[in-house]
């Protein structure tokens, strides 16, 4: 007997695994893979079983399922506001989504925009996000928490809740509005742990994780509270994540105020190894880099959002040279309107080889770090990969896509020809949750709908404010 997600799927035309060397293809003509129970059970080339259903890749490629290690996906209503459109980050910050967050004061529109960001995603074989949601606030009247998840849940997406906390007023809110009021130190632990224990899965493919997350180190928080941040996530096996360096702001302030870089700070708050990592990490001196790769602290490298808001170019290259671990991050749609992983993919090959050469780095390095490098900052040893055992995530794409006609190499697909690839199937766990380049039982057009008369309401709104 086979289960309802057991199947076999044939004849993809190349297949990509997401590892390292030789073993970054699949033979060609042996990339059918068997599901079973929702895992990998069988890669090669494959026969169909007795009463197998199977499913027929023909003229696609074959990939894992992206795992995207940050984003902000209530900002998926936020795109292209004409007040932050060429601001850099902290003008587009004060103009965007501080001023913006008062619209997010019930939940229908946060759901709302969950939903949008999370269709957006795996439309482009995105199967894992790691959300740094932030938008918390004293007397909240809605779950942010189980929205986000609950909307993954509906979708069939992975899904990391990094919960943000900001436990000081910054500059640019000076005068908040009630949802960004910051919460106390013992308010965050009191909910933190009330989340971990509804929500947190250790396991090694989990549906649901949860992480300690400050919205920045040395903004968000009293420097002193880093410290009981950190003990009390391990206290509760909870892995933790932030914003850092993403523009020379970061270091400026750290030296003038501690005497040290932002990544000597966050290591004297106990800010650093393989349970944590953080988002951009633009602007990092050389010392910074060797102590980010020697202690296994992991980077979410954020290239459209850095190139957006102007922020600069991460030390990618560098890092990756000195066996530091990197991801890929497609971050908030408000400072990336191109909010999808192959754009993220295709973003990242241009920008390393426009700053150091046509050599700097290749496609498999890219697959690589948007899917076993992204499994790995997550602490999720049983996604990114396509290999026996591993969890059934992984996605088709047609080689027939305009962008694709004429590839000499269609396993550069993905990467050199970005969201212009059309996705054909996408599964996780062994479930289709993208049927055709549809995701069922979700209507796109009045997703739309829906999305345009909250922007317009948003709009008036904010501006009546």
């Amino acid at each position: 007997m086979h289960g309802p997600h057991d199947f076999l799927l044939q004849h993809a035309a190349v297949g990509l695994t997401g590892l390292a060397g030789t073993a970054a293809r699949l033979p060609a003509g042996a990339c059918d893979i068997r599901v079973r129970n929702g895992r990998i059970a069988a890669i090669g080339r494959l026969a169909p079983e007795a009463g197998e259903r199977s499913h027929d890749a023909s003229g696609c490629l074959l990939a894992p399922g992206w795992v995207n290690t940050h984003h902000h996906l209530f900002q998926s209503l936020l795109k292209g506001i004409p007040a932050g459109l060429n601001a850099a980050l902290a003008d587009w910050l004060s103009a965007v989504p501080v001023r913006f967050r008062r619209a997010f004061d019930h939940e229908a529109v946060f759901r709302l925009a969950v939903r949008v960001g999370l269709s957006e995603l795996l439309l482009s074989g995105c199967t894992t996000v790691a959300d740094h949601q932030y938008h918390y606030y004293p007397d909240m009247p809605f779950d942010a928490t189980a929205v986000v998840f609950d909307e993954a849940q509906r979708l069939g997406v992975r899904m990391v809740v990094c919960r943000g906390v900001s436990t000081q007023v910054r500059q640019i809110d000076a005068s908040p509005s009630p949802q960004i009021a910051p919460e106390s130190l013992d308010l965050f632990f009191r909910l933190m742990a009330e989340d971990a224990a509804r929500f947190d899965d250790p396991s090694p493919d989990a549906f649901r994780r949860m992480v300690v997350a400050p919205t920045t180190p040395n903004w968000s928080v009293v420097p002193g509270e880093l410290r009981e941040m950190a003990r009390f996530a391990r206290s509760l096996g909870l892995r933790m994540h932030s914003h850092l360096s993403e523009t020379p702001d970061y270091g400026r302030h750290i030296q003038a105020v501690h005497g040290c870089t932002p990544l000597e700070f966050v290591e004297r708050h106990e800010w650093v190894g393989p349970d944590v990592w953080y988002a951009h990490l633009v602007w990092m001196e050389q010392s910074e880099q060797r102590l980010l790769a020697a202690t296994g602290t992991g980077m979410a490298h954020c290239p459209q959002c850095n190139a957006r808001l102007g922020s600069g170019t991460a030390p990618v290259v560098e890092l990756l040279g000195m066996g530091g671990r990197v991801s890929l991050g497609v971050d908030g749609a408000a400072s990336n309107e191109a909010a999808d992983m192959l754009s993220e993919m295709h973003m990242a090959f241009l920008m390393h080889r426009l700053r150091h050469g046509p050599t700097a780095i290749g496609t498999d390095a890219i697959v690589r770090m948007a899917s076993a490098g992204g499994a790995a900052v997550l602490g999720l040893p049983g996604i990114g990969t396509l290999e026996v055992g591993q969890a059934a995530d992984f996605a088709t794409y047609r080689l027939d896509s305009a962008a694709a006609i004429g590839l000499h190499d269609p396993g550069t697909a993905p990467v050199i020809c970005g969201r212009a690839l059309q996705t054909q199937d996408v599964w996780v766990a062994g479930r289709q949750v993208v049927d055709r380049g549809s995701i069922p039982g979700l209507d796109r057009v009045e997703l739309a709908a829906h999305a345009r008369e909250a922007v317009q309401a948003m709009t008036r709104l904010v501006d009546a404010a």
